[in-house]
């Protein structure tokens, strides 16, 4: 019985990865998904930033107040909105002029993503500006260093240290919310999956390795974040 498992096992296996050179579906879906992923990461950190100090300095100076009720409204909004209504939203309106372009697709769900990350890294970065130690702050105003400078260069440093393990599983969380992107049509790792299973009428094998693909990702930037988190702890030390 266990031996007769093991061969339909291997059979699966072969025909969902190997035959007819499947693994390059899964490679090809792979990396569409790195790269909105890395492209989402980039717009979101920007974003995210951007809106955490304006928020900061609206609240220690009462400067920027349109700015922040903006980056207050904008957060209400992506975080009420589903990622998979906001991304058809998008795909088939807002920005469906980017279709035309070659990789528009690819650069309509990295938007798409960086939009919906931007909301959530903004309360991270706040919470990590908010951590430091507000003394820092009044040392430096103190020695006729400007406010701007300070922030940018004594605050948001520390800032973002504090920020890295939430930053970590927002990134994880961000990977895999990518999958959706197979609804509106975009060839990813779930969508290559999907696309094999309809072939082989076997759907759990080909999201199985899927998921294996997620894993490993997920595995790798997990190494990284912690492998980052070493670095600054030790550049903490000196």
């Amino acid at each position: 019985m266990n031996k007769l498992f093991c061969i339909t096992l291997q059979d699966a296996l072969y025909d969902a990865f190997i035959a007819d050179d499947r693994w390059s579906s899964y490679l090809k879906g792979m990396a569409n998904t790195l790269v909105i992923s890395l492209l989402a990461v980039v717009i979101g950190i920007i974003i995210g930033l951007l809106i955490a100090v304006i928020k900061n300095i609206h609240t220690n100076t009462g400067k920027l107040a349109i700015l922040s009720k903006i980056g207050d409204f904008y957060v209400t909004i992506i975080r009420g909105i589903p990622v998979t209504v906001l991304i058809i939203f998008m795909y088939f309106g807002v920005l469906v002029f980017l279709k035309r372009i070659p990789y528009g697709s690819i650069l309509i769900a990295a938007i798409t993503f960086g939009l919906n990350s931007g909301a959530y890294v903004s309360e991270i970065f706040r919470g990590g500006i908010n951590s430091v130690d507000k003394g820092q702050m009044e040392a430096s105003r103190s020695l006729g260093i400007g406010y701007g400078k300070t922030m940018f260069k004594v605050i948001i440093p520390q800032a973002l240290k504090n920020s890295i393990p939430p930053l970590g599983n927002e990134f994880i969380a961000l990977i895999k919310e990518t999958s959706i992107v197979s609804l509106v049509g975009i060839v990813d790792l779930t969508f290559a999956a999907n696309n094999i299973a309809n072939i082989l009428y076997d759907f759990f094998t080909p999201l199985i390795i899927a998921g294996l693909f997620y894993l490993i990702i997920v595995i790798a930037l997990t190494k990284l974040m912690k492998y980052v988190e070493r670095r600054l702890s030790k550049s903490d030390k000196r």
